[in-house]
């Protein structure tokens, strides 16, 4: 029989401890701790009370706490004398069933990484989705934490300790995330379409990103949207209409296209969140007084064209006639990859997609962090106050190409040097204001020889900042150095703009909304800005706005094939988007 709030909320303190035992591993103090706060208004309350009982107890009690764990394919379970709960998780992994080489690596790296930290290696092995990692995926995780800071590793095993806690907690209560895992298996399928074997890239009107819109389009309409289309930029658009003739649209979604070996969720967690909210107003044949408008954008990254927000610009009427021209690294214009895709290249039928802000209530975006905050402070959810504004550049410095044994060093006019310097000074620069960030993301000496001295050098600025006067301050001193460092040394520079977006403050009561659906789920609010953009940018410029994030594994990383998230917190990613709808229901009503 599942346990429920209800019965944990109304037990005295000692049967409520027993109900709560064997969630931390011999460690019965953090739940009874715990429960003071009672009561618990939902079980992401309860998880959350717990994981702060830990992250305030201090680094000795912390280290307890691991080192109470067993290793993973250990002494222990060879012996037979794990925890039921322990024994269970390594068994659904087939840790159990390990060849004898994987034993022996694993054992391997047991040593190695109890030598390096002083503390068994914690993996929560039934992974984000719940079901298992496989075994070689445990082992490759075991091998690249083996190489992590000890301060770091440490936070890092006690945030696997709470997502262990999180799916013990799930099972004694009977619960499944449902639309987290509805979520999560849309993105793995999306997954599948890579420009590249072995990596997830996807990058504008490529034969992946055709069959990456194809799938989203079937995904679509299995979940009951009124309409589909792939409108004249490639962008995937979902109508699930209102309850009357003319009702206006909460507009949504974000972005399918990827960077080069990016993660699975970078955008597309916001394309699939409210997919799967309508589907379940669909499911229940239910109409809001608004209509829901889905858009998975064609193309944010700019990877392969220089077209940076090209999908959600073209909703703003944004979209730069002279990108057209543009070629991509095989010569192919972007005019001839549109037609190729179908699409049709024509001026006035992308003038024609822009929306017009009267039909819409505002644009709401949900999006995994791509970063390590909330990962941190163990907290699921994150309310943006804003997003940095940013501008990019492709730059080029120009020297000469000399023999790198005969050329003297104080007469060398070296492209990738003078690159260097800047790299060190924007690092520099940026530091300066606590809040901005700069980065050379690209660098690259065309037809470069290991016995030559550089005589070009091609490279990328992105610098933002909180706010545009911010931004621009920072954008004038590096370019200023850049003019400067060239000067010195005999150089040549050129400088072109690709990408400037306007910081973008959320909309006061599109956010009080976000904070009120997070606050029904028991969940403590953080508030954060954004140093990442996001297509919500765009839309600022034409409609209210605001984001929520979801938290990310692995630190937050983003843009890498480790970007994670689990199916846990997308349920509550779609749970605040349901509450989201209602609320606006009713002010609507």
């Amino acid at each position: 029989m599942a346990l429920t709030l209800e019965q944990l909320n109304a037990a005295d303190a000692k049967e409520a401890a027993r109900l709560l035992d064997g969630l931390y591993e011999h460690s019965p103090w953090i739940a009874e701790a715990a429960l003071a706060q009672r009561p618990f208004r939902s079980l992401g309350h309860l998880k959350q009370a717990m994981a702060d009982i830990v992250r305030e107890a201090g680094e000795a009690k912390q280290l307890t706490l691991i080192r109470a764990h067993p290793e993973l394919a250990g002494k222990a379970m060879v012996a037979n004398t794990l925890t039921s709960e322990s024994t269970n998780e390594q068994s659904k992994a087939g840790l159990t069933n390990c060849t004898p080489e994987e034993f022996a690596r694993i054992q391997e790296l047991n040593a190695g990484y109890n030598a390096k930290f002083g503390f068994p290696f914690i993996l929560a092995v039934r992974g984000p989705r719940g079901t298992g990692l496989t075994r070689q995926q445990i082992i490759d995780t075991f091998a690249r934490r083996l190489e992590n800071h000890p301060d770091f590793e440490r936070a890092e095993a006690l945030r696997n300790i709470h997502r262990i806690v999180e799916l013990r907690l799930n099972d004694k209560f009977g619960v499944e995330p449902v639309q987290g895992n509805r979520v999560w298996d849309w993105q793995e399928a999306l997954a599948q379409h890579s420009d590249q074997p072995g990596q997830l890239t996807v990058t504008y009107l490529t034969d992946a990103h055709r069959a990456a819109a194809k799938q989203i389009v079937a995904d679509m309409r299995e979940a009951g949207f009124d309409e589909v289309e792939i409108d004249a930029v490639g962008n995937v658009v979902g109508r699930y209409r209102g309850a009357t003739a003319g009702a206006k649209y909460v507009l949504t979604g974000s972005h399918y296209d990827t960077v080069r070996n990016g993660g699975k969720y970078d955008g597309r967690l916001g394309i699939f969140t409210p997919m799967a909210c309508v589907r379940e107003l669909a499911r229940a044949k239910r109409r809001l007084p608004f209509g829901v408008e889905v858009v998975a954008f064609a193309e944010e990254e700019g990877q392969r064209y220089k077209a940076t927000f090209l999908g959600s610009g073209a909703l703003t009427g944004h979209f730069d006639p002279a990108w057209l021209d543009q070629k991509d690294a095989g010569g192919v214009t972007m005019r001839d990859a549109m037609r190729h895709a179908g699409l049709p290249a024509d001026l006035d039928a992308i003038a024609a997609l822009k929306r017009d802000p009267q039909h819409y209530l505002g644009f709401v975006e949900v999006h995994i962090e791509q970063g390590p905050v909330l990962n941190e402070i163990d907290i699921p959810l994150g309310i943006v106050t804003s997003i940095n504004g940013g501008r990019r550049f492709h730059c080029e410095v120009t020297g000469m190409a000399s023999h790198a044994g005969t050329t003297p060093m104080d007469r060398r006019r070296d492209a990738a040097v003078a690159v260097a310097e800047l790299a060190l000074y924007v690092e520099r620069r940026a530091s300066q204001d606590g809040d901005s960030v700069g980065t050379i993301g690209m660098l690259q000496v065309p037809n470069g020889s290991i016995n030559v001295v550089p005589g070009r050098c091609l490279f990328s600025l992105d610098l933002r900042a909180p706010t545009d006067p911010q931004r621009d301050a920072l954008v004038d001193d590096v370019l200023a150095k850049l003019q400067e460092i060239c000067a010195r040394r005999g150089l040549h520079h050129a400088v072109e703009e690709t990408m400037r977006a306007a910081a973008a403050p959320s909309a006061p009561a599109w956010q009080r909304r976000w904070e009120a659906a997070v606050e029904s789920l028991g969940l403590p609010l953080y508030r954060m800005p954004s140093g990442a953009g996001h297509d919500a940018m765009k839309l600022h410029e034409t409609m209210p706005q605001a984001m929520l994030f979801v938290r990310g594994q692995n630190s937050g990383i983003s843009h890498n094939p480790l970007e994670s998230t689990t199916s846990d917190d997308m349920e509550l990613g779609v749970r605040a988007f349901q509450h989201l709808l209602e609320q606006l229901a009713q002010e609507q009503a």
